[in-house]
């Protein structure tokens, strides 16, 4: 959502207010400025914002002393958003539980919510870099494959699936999980396609450093979760945590894909190992960072479905982790 501020004279206030209030708007309010103008703000949607702003510049250019800004919002609340008013103490006293600095509860559920969304821009980033992770291993270019993960957004979605599962909100746990099983398919796609037009790049380091699991892969998925979780609970840039989460995500995904795309099960076997365990490491690793931080909600139904959540992802992705740590033993066993 976006403020739009707008300051119209007030000889063209009644044609102009008639006309804004005909857009969709979140929420309008209207005050006296000056003796010469007054001031319109309008709440909207982002997807909104540019067809207003489209109108508002062509009446700038005929209008003197009118001006609109436009300002960000990184929370809104009334009656609309939420069913019950939550007091200002509860929110204190939520801060005092805190034990890592973050961002507010509704600024992080925003965010979240954001993350969640599968868009054109997220889907062409994962394509791109799901191009250029494939050439890099196929070149066995380290720099070329760290390019990749640069642009690689996949910190979102799966960073989202821990936020979602403290909070208990299984409609936003199913829209992240749902965005980030579509980007694993997009690297999966482009990478089996390649895979299956060349076995180039199938006998080098790149490529087989990522058909290996191990047991020290989970402390690097754990690390990169907690790093992905601190960096969303300060609002931080993600460029370099999601370089981080991009090592366990995109070239495991990458390796997978070529596997299969070249026939080769085995080491397909091997990719799809290394992918599961980081992503379930990085979930455990960001849940437990979330809960840490005493985030919590404070609607009574909320917080109910929150207490029952919370323990039970801990225990569900924990059970997966010490299964497949298992299953990696016995496979190093075999070998």
């Amino acid at each position: 959502m976006q403020l739009i501020e707008v300051y119209i004279p007030d000889k063209h206030f009644e044609s102009i207010n008639e006309k804004l209030q005909q857009y969709d708007h979140r929420s309008y309010w209207i005050s006296s400025e000056s003796e010469e103008r007054m001031l319109v703000r309008m709440l909207a949607d982002t997807s909104d914002v540019e067809e207003i702003l489209n109108y508002l510049e062509g009446v700038s250019n005929v209008v003197e002393g009118f001006e609109t800004m436009l300002i960000p919002v990184q929370t809104y609340l009334s009656k609309e958003t939420i069913n019950e008013s939550v007091e200002e103490e509860g929110e204190e006293q939520e801060a005092e539980k805190a034990k890592l600095l973050r961002a507010s509860r509704h600024e992080l559920m925003n965010a979240a919510e954001k993350n969640s969304r599968i868009s054109w821009n997220y889907s062409l980033l994962i394509v791109l870099s799901a191009i250029v992770a494939t050439v890099g291993i196929i070149k066995d270019s380290e720099a070329v494959v760290i390019g990749a993960m640069v642009i690689a957004p996949m910190i979102g979605p799966v960073i989202s699936i821990a936020f979602s599962a403290i909070l208990g909100d299984y409609k936003l746990l199913g829209k992240s999980a749902l965005s980030s099983l579509y980007s694993v398919l997009i690297v999966l796609a482009i990478s089996i396609l390649f895979g299956y037009v060349t076995d180039a790049g199938m006998e080098n380091s790149q490529y087989l450093d990522r058909t290996k699991v191990t047991l020290i892969d989970i402390p690097l998925g754990v690390a990169s979760g907690a790093a992905g979780a601190l960096a969303f609970l300060n609002r931080l840039s993600g460029n370099l945590v999601g370089v981080m989460v991009a090592v366990a995500l995109l070239p495991p995904s990458v390796a997978l894909g070529m596997s299969i795309g070249d026939g080769e099960f085995v080491s397909a076997y091997g990719a799809f190992l290394l992918v599961t365990v980081n992503i379930m490491s990085i979930i455990l690793a960001a849940v437990m960072i979330f809960s840490i931080s005493g985030i919590r909600p404070v609607r009574w139904q909320e917080v109910q479905r929150a207490n029952v959540s919370r323990p039970l992802s801990i225990v569900f992705v924990s059970i997966i982790i010490l299964v497949l740590a298992i299953v990696i033993l016995e496979g190093q066993k075999i070998i």
